[in-house]
């Protein structure tokens, strides 16, 4: 089986950080096959089913995040990790409800 490729631009404020590293490694063990993301497109790769290393790599806000994946799920992972992504991990959503309760 080969690598499905893909990246994606990190636009959230803190960029991969405890939190969204937390959200991207419960969503990469979703899946069978392997999930390695990487600064650059020629590595070094990181599994991103290991919470330690996905924190390791501290990308930040405007950085592009390149996503590998190998696998019978190969590209569900790889689309749901950029939807992940493009969504802020989740933490907009957490913002703007705490903002809707103070209405």
């Amino acid at each position: 089986m080969a690598w499905v490729t893909t990246s994606v631009l990190l636009t959230n404020e803190i960029g991969l950080h405890a939190r969204p590293s937390m959200r991207l490694t419960q969503l990469a063990k979703s899946f069978g096959g392997a999930v390695e993301i990487a600064v650059s497109p020629q590595g070094p790769w990181v599994d991103a089913k290991s919470p330690v290393k996905v924190m390791r790599i501290r990308v930040p806000k405007g950085a592009t995040l390149h996503i590998r994946t190998k696998g019978e799920d190969a590209q569900a992972a790889a689309d749901a990790v950029v939807a992940l992504a493009e969504g802020h991990f989740e933490e907009s959503r957490a913002t703007t409800s705490s903002v809707a309760s103070d209405d």
